[in-house]
């Protein structure tokens, strides 16, 4: 019912998927700073989460700790998961699982992964699923696991339609406040919802990533940022606090940067105004 990626790239770990299956995000994925990320799926077995990431945290590989979490459960035919560790990964798929179900498991040292479907239109899907990953290499993570999880979807992805998807994802110092979620995001009931989480990456990256590219409010800019502000009712002759009370009341606060204005940033407001 489910194709996923589970992966790590650095220090951030985390898992895309999809499904014909009513809010497949509160289902499969989870994920956890420093120490790896985990997908459960078919005859999901959520207890797995939880499980497979403490062993983890104590060190074991993630072949080890899907051996040893399977060999205590007596529905593991019936399951498919996707497990990655530090320096390590593991894909597992019972013989009971409806086909067509298979996966694959990779760890290239500083990256690793692990991808996996049941009820897929064939390996194709998992196969679109790792050269996508490969293809997306120096993208960030969450930028990767959704090429992949798009790829997987072109190919056919679930035999049986579409209907959610999701990507949760950490990495330390990103996300809000610097809470080291990197991504999380959902789409529970959508007719094409691989195509929405892609919109809503964007636009979380937009509201919670790190400044870019970012430019100092000097000369020409300054006046021009300062002239755009002040059309938009935030007018200041101290152009940094003016953008940062525009960008405050837009939620863009966390690509403030004490070094000028940020790329994105500085695309919007030329977006939204004008000036004479």
């Amino acid at each position: 019912m489910t194709f996923s990626i589970v992966a790590r790239q650095g220090e951030a770990y985390g898992v895309a998927v999809a499904s014909k299956f009513l809010a497949v995000g509160a289902v499969v994925p989870a994920a956890r700073t420093g120490v790896g990320a985990v997908a459960t799926q078919s005859y999901a077995r959520v207890a797995y989460l939880e499980e497979l990431l403490g062993r983890l945290g104590t060190g074991e590989a993630a072949g080890e700790a899907l051996a040893a979490a399977m060999a205590l459960d007596g529905g593991r035919e019936t399951r498919q998961v996707g497990v990655v560790g530090v320096g390590s990964a593991a894909t597992f798929t019972g013989s009971e699982c409806n086909g067509w179900a298979g996966g694959v498991a990779r760890d290239d040292g500083d990256t690793a992964y692990a991808i996996q479907g049941n009820i897929l239109i064939g390996p194709e899907v998992v196969e679109a699923m790792e050269r996508a990953w490969h293809d997306a290499s120096g993208e960030p993570l969450a930028r990767r696991l959704l090429a992949a999880l798009v790829a997987g979807d072109a190919a056919g992805g679930d035999s049986r339609g579409r209907q959610s998807a999701a990507v949760y994802a950490v990495e330390p110092g990103s996300g809000y406040d610097a809470c080291g979620v990197l991504a999380d995001l959902r789409v529970d009931d959508h007719p094409d919802p691989v195509s929405e989480l892609t919109r809503l990456l964007a636009e979380w990256e937009m509201y919670f990533g790190r400044p870019e590219d970012v430019q100092p409010l000097v000369g020409a800019l300054a006046d021009e940022v300062r002239r755009r502000l002040a059309a938009a009712g935030y007018a200041d002759d101290d152009v940094a606090k003016a953008l940062a009370d525009w960008a405050g009341n837009a939620n863009y606060e966390a690509r403030l940067s004490p070094d000028g204005i940020d790329r994105r940033v500085l695309e919007v407001l030329r977006a939204a105004t004008t000036t004479t």
